[in-house]
């Protein structure tokens, strides 16, 4: 893997969306957590420390913070159809939990024992929740129904997850990683383009539409994003920081961040 010494200048520098000169700057990953923007500019993240997700408007610059009442761990966060999920564990069980856009809570889904990685997940356009179970199969739920959406390749790795163009970009370490569409087939696949000593810590999408992945390597600092082709699959930028968070201007250049400019120092 390609090193570079890209240092984080400026990590003091306050965050105000409304008031950032030149293009505009959109997080992809804070603190190796995914954020997740809506289709009218909506970020939503959550961060070890802080409660409930917090949501900031691009357009506005405006803050708020939802679901910290309901939620007990959050991690992942997905919009879909005006509808923020949320996923979470309750007493041991993994759920994802709905939300409307003003914070008020819609639903609270059990993903139940079969969910391999309580955190991993990704909604289809329909509503379909895709998840990996314990058996090496993604599994789409929707209501009481249960149905195979793709087998796996064993591994002794869980998978990661993430809803990209209509369907599901899916990770197995050291295996594959998979577009698939909407129905549970293939797009593209391609074999583990890295060493085995490199490991993903998150994957996102950003508003460009660009697959990324998040990784760092075992036994060392820093991490690095990975842009992929939506349509191939190859890697097509790739940029390192010294801490799990990264963000990118308009025209599309990744950079290494600091969570404080957008989570705050008081967490």
């Amino acid at each position: 893997m390609r090193r570079s010494s890209v240092i984080v200048a400026g990590a003091s520098l306050a965050f105000l969306a409304c008031e950032l000169a030149g293009p505009r700057t959109e997080p992809l990953f804070i603190d190796g957590r995914a954020v997740a923007v809506s289709s009218d500019s909506v970020l939503a993240m959550t961060a070890a420390g802080v409660s409930g997700v917090l949501l900031i408007d691009q357009r506005t610059g405006a803050r708020q913070s939802i679901g910290a009442d309901q939620l007990t761990s959050p991690v992942h966060a997905q919009w879909n159809e005006g509808r923020l999920y949320v996923s979470d564990v309750d007493g041991g069980r993994p759920q994802i939990v709905v939300f409307a856009p003003g914070g008020e809570l819609l639903d609270r889904i059990d993903l139940g024992p079969i969910a391999a990685v309580a955190h991993q997940f990704a909604v289809l356009p329909d509503g379909q929740i895709v998840f990996e179970t314990t058996d090496d199969r993604l599994v789409a739920l929707q209501g009481d129904s249960i149905d195979t959406f793709a087998l796996n390749d064993p591994s002794p790795k869980t998978g990661m997850l993430v809803a990209a163009r209509g369907g599901v970009l899916h990770a197995v370490p050291h295996r594959t990683l998979t577009l698939y569409n909407g129905l549970g087939r293939i797009n593209w696949r391609v074999e583990w383009p890295w060493e085995e000593s490199l490991f993903i810590a998150d994957l996102a999408l950003d508003s460009r539409g660009r697959p990324l992945v998040l990784a760092g390597v075992a036994g060392s600092e820093g991490f690095v994003v990975f842009a992929l082709d939506p349509i191939s699959g190859e890697v097509t930028m790739w940029t390192e920081g010294p801490s799990a968070t990264f963000s990118t201007r308009t025209y599309g250049n990744i950079r290494p961040d600091s969570a404080d400019n957008w989570i705050g120092v008081n967490r």
